[in-house]
């Protein structure tokens, strides 16, 4: 008679039975993350506008301590520069001064005035002294020379180190300026490659097919006839131009620009210097009243005045719009419209 097998105990069976429900669970939660399903186009590109708007604020930031760093660095070079010069100086005279320190070293450090007391010739004790108080006025306005000459030079010392240290803030505030640049910009990125092949494919005909009508039926740049006339028909033949070319965050040209980088250009154009933020530019000239606009104006958007645009005519300006898109024609009624400047 063979041995009858014992049963299980009846916990070590519901355990068994458990673990493989818990496993069963597992497997099916982890097929449902990953049949996640992907965004809608109508919510990335609103995260993705959200972002570039977000981008170019701080570009425009990156713009500004770019500029100031730029500034700086010129002040510290000439500080440095006067601080040798000072320092070149302050040794000339301390070479005259040691030399007269060892004229007297040598003369036994006994008083002049005594020394020609001591000569038989009363002729020459007189030209003598007369010598010796122009080399006493001497020294002493030599003296007073290296006064002067050391507190130049420590002033210019410590202006320079202020200076310095200012520089290496903006520096500092420039490289964190581009870090969230590059954060904001790979973030709509990686929302872009979340989407479908069909969104994906959507979104690149809608950017192929504006980039045609930018460049005209026949695939050529228009340019400005008119009706401009003088400098703003200068600054716009310069703008019209750029049509098609890339926007690149930080950029003047030529190859391709930001917002405030291609309104700065195109006033260069004109031989008018503007400032190199778009919130400064605001101030580079007379407000205009929207009734008013002419073409060449710049058009400002946003509260924050982070946008600039050069106006055309028509309710229509040319703006360096954000990155992954190119110089272009835009409705100014297409972001929030603040004001107008004409240089």
């Amino acid at each position: 008679m063979g041995k009858r097998r014992k049963p299980s105990p009846p916990g070590r069976a519901r355990l068994a039975v458990v673990t493989t429900a818990m496993a069963g669970s597992a497997v099916f939660a982890a097929g449902t993350a990953q049949a996640e399903p992907a965004p809608t186009l109508d919510s990335v590109k609103e995260q993705v506008d959200r972002l570039n708007e977000e981008a170019e604020q701080s570009i425009e930031r990156h713009n500004g301590f770019q500029e100031k760093q730029q500034r700086l660095q010129g002040e510290a070079n000439r500080m440095q520069e006067k601080v040798a010069r000072g320092q070149d100086a302050m040794n000339q005279l301390r070479t005259q001064l040691g030399a007269i320190a060892g004229e007297q070293y040598r003369n036994g450090g006994i008083d002049p005035s005594v020394q020609l007391l001591l000569e038989s010739d009363p002729g020459g004790y007189l030209a003598k002294a007369a010598a010796q108080n122009q080399v006493v006025d001497s020294q002493a306005a030599l003296l007073r020379q290296a006064r002067d000459e050391q507190r130049k030079l420590d002033q210019g010392r410590t202006e320079a180190t202020a200076t310095l240290a200012q520089l290496d803030a903006a520096g500092t505030a420039l490289a964190a300026e581009k870090k969230q640049i590059q954060d904001k910009l790979a973030k709509a990125q990686a929302l872009l490659n979340r989407l479908g092949a069909a969104d994906r494919a959507k979104v690149n005909a809608q950017e192929n097919a504006a980039r045609a009508s930018r460049a005209g039926s026949r695939g050529e740049t228009p340019g400005y006839t008119g009706p401009a006339t003088g400098r703003a028909a200068a600054v716009l033949q310069f703008a019209y131009a750029q049509l098609g070319k890339p926007y690149v965050w930080g950029a003047t040209g030529p190859a391709g620009f930001d917002c405030s980088g291609l309104t700065g250009a195109a006033y260069r154009a004109a031989d008018v210097k503007l400032p190199r933020v778009s919130q400064d530019q605001w101030n580079a000239g007379r407000r205009i009243p929207r009734a008013e606009l002419q073409p060449g104006d710049l058009v400002f958007f946003y509260g924050d005045l982070h946008h600039v645009g050069l106006y055309i005519g028509d309710g229509k300006m040319i703006h360096a719009p954000r990155t992954g898109k190119n110089v272009e024609v835009l409705p100014i009624d297409a972001m929030p419209y603040v004001g107008a400047v004409r240089p």
